[in-house]
């Protein structure tokens, strides 16, 4: 799904894609090591090989670039023989060095000491730069380069460090990685891959009447896009996980897949009426203008998207794991947030100068992971803790869910 794939079409190239390579030496303090940065429509013609493979023009650039630098030389075959990184990789640029307090302490998700470094001026930042000035070809790689930036940013920004110091955060992260036993694995590798009859019911949630079928918990397993009724029951879970602990976990609500698309389904957009009973007291035990947050499930088509209305901050938030935005969707949800509050508590309430937060989140790395992330934020935002997972923690989240829902209850 990487808008940085490779178009070819009949031996024919066409538009401007590339890809940057980096590594990291074995050493403490991490240095960038630039590999040949690919282009198209560039430097198509900068060999004059009789060679198929030397008149290509990956090969081309990144012989021109090293020759630009004078610090790389290497042959064609050499060139032929690289592995070319896509921006789906670019986890390993966020490096683990020293800091400039050598004492803080700091711990990952998984309890190993670490000390993370940011480097100011990017070294493939840099070498474009150097770059540019000598070829003014490149300026139209501006654009790209802005976009391989934010993902490296968005990756530095997300990086799985926790102060110990908060005790009940590292205690709620610890608990949200706890490996699986070989009894869980074994349970979630039959409910997943054993047995053909996808018609055999594996477990049923009585307050919900939802049903879980071998073939609906299967789109929890690798590549799997999430469905309504796996989603709809992990929420109910996380309610009751509330109600369970409520000194532990923040008072939210937790709306359903249906809800959204009911709430803008109306002949004119938007109608309040059509969900207007979905909240009453008798029904939920509580007025949504009492939680701390609500979370509502956007789905795009095939996309699944998060709102959350955070009550208590008076501010809203459109969470999505491709990086996008729908302010429509956070000002429907303002105007519903006022008509609940007329409606069920004869509360006259004003969002117009609640914030709309911009925070920074986990990005999904393919195209099919966008439910796991989504249903991730909720499972954090809920624990009152920060969003400290990526791309790597989904297959291990997958089967955690596939566990939970089979017990029925959230851990």
């Amino acid at each position: 799904m990487s808008a940085f794939s490779e178009r070819r079409s009949k031996g024919k190239r066409s538009g401007i894609d590339f890809a940057l390579a980096f590594s990291a030496p074995p050493s403490k303090k991490a240095k960038f090591q630039f590999r040949p940065l690919n282009l198209f429509k560039s430097f198509t013609t900068a060999s004059s090989s009789s060679s198929s493979r030397a008149r290509d023009p990956f090969v081309a650039m990144g012989n021109a670039l090293a020759r630009l630098f004078g610090g790389i030389k290497a042959s064609t075959s050499e060139v032929s023989s690289e592995k070319t990184l896509g921006f789906g990789q670019y986890k390993s640029l966020v490096v683990v060095g020293e800091t400039s307090k050598p004492d803080a302490r700091l711990v990952t998700r998984k309890g190993l000491d670490a000390r993370s470094v940011v480097e100011k001026v990017p070294a493939y930042k840099r070498l474009y730069e150097e770059t540019k000035r000598r070829d003014e070809r490149l300026s139209s790689l501006n654009f790209e380069l802005k976009l391989a930036e934010d993902e490296i940013l968005g990756l530095r920004k997300t990086a799985h460090i926790i102060d110990v110091e908060d005790e009940e955060e590292e205690k709620n992260v610890n608990d949200l990685f706890c490996p699986l036993t070989e009894e869980d694995e074994e349970e979630v590798h039959s409910a997943l891959y054993v047995g053909n009859d996808r018609h055999t019911i594996l477990v049923t949630h009585e307050s919900s009447n939802i049903e879980i079928t071998k073939e609906i918990i299967r789109c929890l397993s690798p590549g799997g896009w999430l469905n309504d009724e796996v989603i709809n029951l992990y929420l109910e879970l996380l309610k009751e996980r509330e109600r369970r602990q409520p000194e532990r976990f923040l008072k939210c609500h937790f709306f359903n897949t249906f809800f959204y698309k009911k709430l803008i389904g109306g002949k004119g957009g938007y109608d309040y009426k059509a969900v207007k009973r979905w909240t009453t007291q008798k029904k939920l035990g509580y007025s949504l203008i009492d939680c701390d947050k609500i979370f509502v499930p956007v789905h795009k088509g095939n996309h699944w998207c998060l709102a959350v209305i955070n009550v208590k901050q008076k501010s809203f938030q459109y969470l999505d794991s491709l990086g996008g935005m729908d302010g429509l969707a956070l000002q429907s949800l303002a105007k519903y947030l006022v008509d609940e509050a007329w409606d069920k508590n004869n509360v006259e309430m004003d969002t117009h100068l609640w914030k709309q937060e911009t925070v920074s989140h986990p990005r999904q790395r393919n195209g099919y992971d966008c439910g796991m992330f989504m249903l991730k934020y909720i499972d954090f935002y809920s624990r009152g803790i920060s969003l400290c997972f990526s791309q790597e923690d989904m297959e291990y989240f997958r089967k955690r869910t596939v566990k939970e829902i089979l017990s029925l209850r959230a851990e």
